[in-house]
């Protein structure tokens, strides 16, 4: 028989299934710790340091080997594990300070499509820089913990002696928060971390002025936006590409790109403009990359300036990127969003308990040897004796009791004289070991001293950075550039600007036929029913609003769509601007300083102004939501470069002149209006012109007598001969 269901509150649900989900995928998957590593990598890296493979004697190992070995602590797929060796190779240059020292295919992190081989092929061992993460981990500095089965052991965190947090790039997605952590320079980083380890206000900044990363390229500096970053974590910078115009061969070889790029990515971006004729100057793209390096050469047509081409395609494609910051660590299990120096304030505390450990290790260590050999030390005495009570006792286990009453020695310092090999019981052995007491009290005394003082042991730290910066410094592969001191593309000034026309048809066909064109054309061509319901002049340079009857406005640079002809049907707009299904365009303005209104009549006979600048962003949006009132059915709507008279009309032949002037301007765009036609029962407003267009009156006539508004009733049987007949309705609009 089944179960019968359980009613719960799906909160509850929630919270006992899913939390726990995230919470694992936060705190054991996404986010890097203080050390700089995340489980994986972390459990990795400590698999091969098992296996020995920090020793620079021994060869490198099939990473199907590491690959098998790690999951005794990592229990996901032989790809997963591999996966994230790969990241960590000098090879495939993803880090800037790689752990991982690679022989074989590893791809490139700068290639989409470059895919390693496979574990069985390549070989690895760890890079010598390792030993700054493991050199203490076996004097009780960082805590052990079991592993997913418990049978073996396994580090909480990497005793590491620099901050390796910051020194490569790490990035993780969690549920509902994200890290994006950028690279520094090691030299850099180790030098801020002194500086700051002497003075706790000190400006990190002067000592590391910006991120580094393996690939190279430009970064544009932006000072404030660097110290935002820097300060709170969040932020982001623009990199751009490295190349050299090679002038023999007219082309222009691409060397460094930004760390966030593929070539692939970039060479498909091309040769989409190119195919969109938005690119002329370029005959061919290749990638050329080989053992070498990165390298994408675009040849370029004869008399092209290769400076300004490179302008464009860096607004255009990914050869300038941004990198996007999210300082997101976790400390101490829980998710932190934190600065440069709070990381670093961070980092030196962990250190700090790292060799605040470590000394206690070595200290405790020293102390036990020191205990022995004060034991051997009363051996010295009388060393006959201590032969002759060991001779003398009958039953072994009497050996220890009789040494500790016969020289008035504890029970380890016993056992430890009774170990003692029988060829090793002279004076001259004893006495080289007792002349180790002086060295190992005058240690324990020093390394007690420098326990009990934060200023010592900061100096340890500093010491030990001052050694990695010695052994492991490198020259900054990413070179720094001031943005004001970088050519920006501005795209409008490369367009050539000329006088067009615009049509758009009921059907939603678009044309943009230029003044000389339009002359010589014939009659417009059309789909069958279609017809062109909206003109209007404009330049090349103008920016198109697109109203549709969703209430969305679609905008276009007038630039961007080709010029066409009146024998052609035109452009179809629903593809062209991605438009919903079933929606359609029924408006449309060209605008190049968004001065003016725009005018929009309810069917509930409301009327609202609304500024053209309304609908300007900063931003190149393509599209707008909410562009006009949805409370009522839209009748009409009219663009006005100022402001004239105004006819509306109702159902019931009912019309309306009065000045726009006399409406409200409303800066928010989905104002529903002010009420201008006063409507009966079962009737609605119909149609918004221009008075002059109206066919009913001369707006002027009424203007003289400073009339602001007139009421006209059509006739039915006079509506032909358009005869008006004038009358002053009193309480009405």
């Amino acid at each position: 028989m089944e179960n019968p269901p359980v009613q719960q509150i799906i909160t509850d649900t929630l919270e006992q299934n899913y939390m726990p989900y995230a919470m694992s995928v936060i705190i054991s998957r996404a986010l890097p710790e203080i050390d700089g590593l995340k489980p994986s990598h972390r459990k990795l890296l400590y698999t091969m340091y098992n296996m020995g493979l920090l020793n620079s004697n021994k060869p490198r190992v099939k990473s199907a080997n590491v690959v098998g070995q790690t999951m005794f602590l990592n229990p996901h797929g032989d790809m997963a594990i591999y996966e994230t060796m790969v990241r960590l190779t000098r090879d495939n240059a993803a880090l800037l300070v790689p752990f991982v020292d690679s022989k074989g295919n590893f791809g490139k992190q700068y290639s989409r499509d470059m895919a390693f081989a496979a574990p069985r092929y390549t070989e690895v061992k760890l890079e010598q820089v390792c030993e700054e993460l493991f050199s203490e981990i076996d004097k009780d500095t960082v805590d052990f913990v079991d592993n997913y089965d418990g049978t073996m052991k396994e580090p909480v965190l990497l005793p590491v002696r620099f901050p390796s947090i910051l020194a490569n790039v790490t990035t993780g997605i969690a549920v509902g928060m994200a890290s994006s952590i950028c690279s520094f320079n090691l030299k850099e980083l180790c030098e801020a971390t002194i500086a700051l380890l002497k003075d706790s206000h000190a400006d990190v900044m002067e000592s590391m002025p910006a991120p580094d990363f393996p690939g190279g390229g430009y970064l544009l500096y932006n000072e404030e936006e660097m110290k935002r970053i820097y300060e709170t974590g969040r932020g982001s910078f623009k990199m751009r590409s490295k190349y050299t115009y090679n002038k023999a061969a007219n082309c222009i070889e691409i060397t460094e790109i930004p760390y966030t790029a593929s070539i692939e990515v970039i060479v498909e971006k091309i040769i989409d403009l190119i195919k969109q004729g938005k690119i002329k100057e370029i005959t061919d793209i290749r990638d050329e990359t080989d053992i070498k390096g990165l390298k994408i050469t675009i040849d370029l047509r004869r008399g092209t300036d290769p400076d300004k081409l490179m302008l464009r395609l860096f607004k255009q494609t990914a050869l300038e990127d941004s990198f996007p910051c999210n300082f997101n660590v976790l400390i101490n299990g829980q998710p932190r969003v934190m600065g440069v120096r709070e990381i670093l304030n961070e980092w030196k505390d962990f250190r700090l308990e790292c060799v605040r450990r470590r000394l206690t290790y070595e200290i405790d260590k020293k102390q036990k040897q020191l205990h022995l050999l004060y034991g051997l030390r009363e051996i010295l005495l009388d060393i006959d004796k201590a032969i002759k009570i060991i001779r003398n006792t009958e039953e072994d286990a009497l050996v220890i009791p009789n040494l500790m009453d016969g020289f008035g020695i504890d029970k380890i310092q016993a056992e430890y004289v009774a170990e003692i090999k029988l060829r090793n019981i002279n004076k001259q052995y004893i006495l080289k070991r007792l002349e180790d007491i002086e060295a190992l009290e005058k240690d324990i005394a020093e390394l007690s001293d420098v326990l009990k003082s934060d200023s010592k042991m900061r100096k340890v730290i500093i010491h030990d950075l001052q050694d990695i910066i010695k052994k492991y410094g490198q020259p900054r592969c990413t070179e720094i550039v001031k943005s004001e001191e970088i050519q920006v593309f501005n795209e409008e000034s490369h367009i050539e600007d000329y006088n067009v026309k615009l049509f758009l048809t009921e059907q939603g066909y678009f044309k943009k036929i230029t003044l000389t064109s339009l002359r010589s054309s014939g009659e417009h061509k059309l789909k069958d029913g279609d017809k062109i319901f909206v003109s209007q002049e404009a330049t090349n340079k103008s920016e198109i609003l697109f109203f549709s009857d969703k209430h969305n406005c679609y905008k276009m640079k007038a630039y961007d769509l080709p010029d066409g002809k009146a024998s052609a049907f035109g452009e179809y707009l629903p593809n062209v601007l991605e438009m919903e299904p079933e929606e359609k365009i029924i408006y449309m303005v060209a605008t190049t300083d968004f001065s003016g209104f725009m005018l929009f009549a309810f069917q509930g006979g409301k009327l609202a102004k609304i500024p053209l600048s309304a609908y300007e962003t900063k931003t190149n949006r393509k599209k707008l939501i909410n562009a006009y009132s949805d409370f009522s059915p839209l009748a009409a709507m009219l663009f006005l470069s100022e402001d004239t008279m105004l006819c509306v009309r109702s159902s019931n032949l009912k019309a309306l002149v009065f000045s726009s002037e006399a409406v409200a301007v409303k800066t928010t765009k989905s104002s529903r209006g002010v009420q201008v036609l006063t409507l009966r029962r079962n009737t609605t407003l119909t149609e918004l012109m221009l008075a002059e267009n109206s066919g009913l009156l001369d707006p002027l006539k009424y203007q003289s007598k400073n009339i602001p508004a007139a009421g006209f009733f059509l006739k039915e049987e006079d509506r032909a001969q358009k005869q008006i007949k004038l009358f002053e309705n009193e309480g009405e609009e």
